[in-house]
């Protein structure tokens, strides 16, 4: 409840804006401080605010972290021998929505591409990736041509969005029993879920895809890089964390 408050609120702030004071959201969405702190923290968490010490919440410019490999996913399973696939198993229109709006730039009206894909290898579902994508970015995109091409690939030849930068994120979770069916897996499984929004050169958002990894044919990997700070704790790695399949 305070975290979609907040997240309306967002929609008619620019970056570097502040939002209400902790006790006005409180008064505002009738519940404690320290409710409205933990919502406040999420979405420090999640890059869409920042906090100044002494000074306030403002909103977050948004950061580009790594740059994507469009075919990881394929060259990953190829160098291991595998063959992927990817069967599309929806595809649908809806509104934005506040959250999503925001992620992707768009007013929470307009309309979204939401595309739902299996991906496999040797004909073992290991993965599920839910793309939304601009309507008005990519029309008459015809998704059954992502069974057998790379979406950024299909983006930049029909309709010159080139992927040039994005930001990922990546938390455990566990498979819904829905989920489960599709991936052959026993419910609630260990999965690992990545959130990537990724960007043209000029910084125009593209996608925001969520991408379902099964816990048991993944695992997370991370380059250290311990030149600049040779003394750290090598419990705080410095690098990028991608997903491999287990062998």
């Amino acid at each position: 409840m305070v975290r979609d408050r907040i997240m309306s609120l967002l929609e008619n702030l620019n970056v570097g804006d502040p939002i209400p004071p902790e006790r006005a959201l409180g008064e505002d969405c009738g519940v404690s401080r320290l409710t409205v702190r933990r919502a406040v923290d999420d979405l420090v968490r999640d890059g869409y605010l920042t906090r100044r010490q002494g000074s306030g919440t403002y909103v977050a410019r948004p950061t580009v972290v790594q740059s994507p490999t469009a075919s990881s996913f394929s060259v990953g399973l190829r160098r291991r021998g595998l063959t992927p696939a990817t069967r599309v198993l929806s595809a649908d229109r809806a509104d934005a929505g506040v959250r999503l709006g925001w992620r992707l730039q768009i007013a929470p009206s307009d309309q979204v591409l939401v595309i739902r894909r299996l991906r496999l290898a040797d004909g073992e579902p290991m993965a599920i990736a839910t793309t939304h994508l601009p309507d008005e970015m990519v029309p008459g995109l015809q998704v059954d041509e992502l069974e057998t091409r790379s979406l950024y690939e299909v983006l930049e030849d029909q309709y010159g969005l080139k992927v040039s930068a994005g930001t990922q994120t990546v938390e455990p979770t566990v498979v819904s029993p829905a989920e489960s069916t599709e991936l052959q897996v026993p419910p609630y499984s260990p999965a690992f879920l990545f959130r990537t929004i990724t960007r043209t050169g000029e910084g125009v958002p593209v996608e925001f895809t969520q991408t379902l990894f099964r816990g048991d044919r993944y695992m997370i990997t991370a380059e250290l890089d311990l030149t600049t700070t040779p003394h750290e704790d090598l419990g705080h790695p410095h690098g990028l964390a991608s997903a491999g399949l287990l062998e």
